[in-house]
């Protein structure tokens, strides 16, 4: 009897839960909600008169909703594909408005609202390629997606294609036009905002798949739900979203879906066992550690010579020579890594017509970057070489340059290697950020899988044993070496 009384208290105080949310929501008077500035137009982005303030129909939808509710409107930055996870795990925001599809992935780790929006996936290509008029036609080609998006999963689940992985809504349309992908595919309100801008590019054929936008709140918010649901659906029937989206040119056909839209249930996915299903997660995650892998050797191997270039140049160059190493070196270690991708993977091609690929962008981005720290590193090895050493060899009738390669630099490597090989393993764990020029490595593949799984736990135990297991690797190597190089003064 008493364990019957206890369940029956637990239960009880589980439903209070979202109903207290909703009570502490009120008595603050502002409802959170969370986005990504990034999204763009014309869901959510900077008013080019005043670029302190943020538009976009979702924005004004989230502040019709919040006025409905009789609340203020306050918004949260957030990563767009980490928007679910926060959610969860967090107090960060209270609720997710940020073109979340209504799909079973979604469904199985959050409660989401009747839709506001209906949208199609929308395939794009160059105008010029008369043939891409379906996946079918894309195989074994490169497709732009946008990351944790509902037209990443349709690519996964069709096959056939080579997925590219964008953060965001802008950067795979440019990328299209450099035919560094053959195609993008995107919700159709990206793809009206996007083409006008981009001339060179055209819709290939119909919408793939249609769905909905809707509200994500968390299982336990049972009461927030049910006021969301309701401020929806009166501001569906009395025009409001109708006048919103005119004014962003996103109302069409489609829309007459949210009228007609009745909650059929839809499958709700079941959390995945990644330890399980090992068998399945742990070689994606291997072939991206490859990625990984060769991205930092090539880095490395960049920054190495470059750096040696550049340490000889301050050190014995002319002056003009001395100067301009010198600041390469101060730019390249005081300006961010992430800038300078930026600026090699799109800045060029955009300004200089010079279209590199992802993966030759990332390794010359890390190796410039890290050519600067390794300079720094060969310095130090050739000023902890004696000078008088350098005087003897010059005494025995050698050239400067002469001692320079027999006497100076070779002990200098052997000063600076354990330095190097700690710059390599930084290399190596700074490389997931070449994830933001559509290079799935790694981490990327992690947070992909997480994301879509649910377990965050287990992926990340297998990826920082991938991780790990390399860096270990590396370091006995280097100690190898070092052992080999090492010289018994007597």
């Amino acid at each position: 009897m008493l364990q019957i009384r206890l369940l029956t208290f637990l239960f009880g105080t589980l439903g209070l839960l979202g109903q207290d949310l909703w009570s502490e929501i009120s008595r603050k008077g502002a409802l959170r909600w969370g986005n990504d500035a990034e999204g763009g137009a014309p869901y959510i982005y900077h008013d080019p008169v005043d670029v302190s303030r943020l538009i976009g129909f979702e924005v004004e939808f989230a502040e019709a909703l919040c006025a409905r509710l009789g609340l203020r409107s306050e918004f949260v930055q957030n990563n767009w594909d980490l928007l679910v996870p926060v959610l969860g795990t967090g107090d960060a925001f209270d609720l997710i408005i940020a073109g979340l599809e209504r799909t079973p992935e979604n469904l199985a780790r959050l409660s989401m609202s009747r839709p506001y929006f209906a949208f199609g996936q929308q395939l794009v290509v160059r105008s010029n390629d008369l043939a891409l008029s379906s996946l079918d036609r894309l195989k074994d080609r490169p497709v732009g997606v946008l990351s944790a998006s509902a037209s990443q999963r349709l690519l996964e689940r069709h096959g056939g294609v080579r997925i590219r992985i964008y953060q965001d809504n802008v950067n795979y349309f440019q990328d299209l036009e450099l035919g560094r992908v053959d195609a993008v595919l995107a919700d159709s309100p990206i793809v009206e905002a996007n083409l006008p801008l981009h001339p060179q590019l055209r819709k290939a054929g119909p919408f793939l798949e249609t769905g909905f936008y809707a509200v994500g709140v968390r299982p336990t918010d049972r009461e927030l739900l049910r006021r969301v649901d309701a401020a929806v659906e009166a501001l569906l029937e009395d025009g409001t979203l109708k006048k919103i989206y005119s004014r962003y040119g996103v109302w069409g056909p489609e829309q007459e879906r949210l009228s007609a839209w009745r909650d059929e249930g839809l499958a709700v996915r079941q959390r995945i066992s990644v330890w399980r299903d090992w068998r399945v997660y742990l070689p994606l995650l291997l072939r991206a550690s490859v990625t990984t892998i060769w991205v930092t050797c090539g880095g490395m191997a960049l920054a190495v010579l470059l750096g040696l270039v550049l340490v000889l140049a301050r050190l014995h160059g002319p002056t003009p020579i001395r100067w301009l190493a010198v600041a390469y070196i101060e730019v390249f270690r005081g300006t961010p890594l992430l800038l300078q991708i930026y600026f090699i993977y799109f800045g060029l091609a955009q300004q200089l017509g010079l279209r590199l690929s992802a993966g030759l962008a990332a390794v010359v981005a890390l190796g410039l970057n890290y050519a600067a720290n390794e300079a720094e590193n060969y310095r130090a090895g050739i000023q902890g070489v004696p000078q008088g050493q350098v005087d003897a060899g010059l005494a025995l009738g050698m050239t400067r340059s002469l001692v320079l390669r027999r006497v100076v630099l070779p002990q200098a490597l052997r000063l600076c290697l354990p330095s190097v090989t700690n710059d390599f393993i930084a290399m190596f764990k700074d490389s997931s950020i070449v994830s933001v020029i559509a290079l799935v490595e790694l981490t990327k593949e992690y947070q992909i899988r997480a994301i879509d799984t649910g377990d965050y736990v287990g992926l990340g135990l297998m990826t920082a044993g991938i991780y790990f297991t390399i860096s270990y690797a590396a370091s006995l190597g280097a100690r190898h070496l070092e052992r080999r190089l090492r010289r018994d003064p007597h």
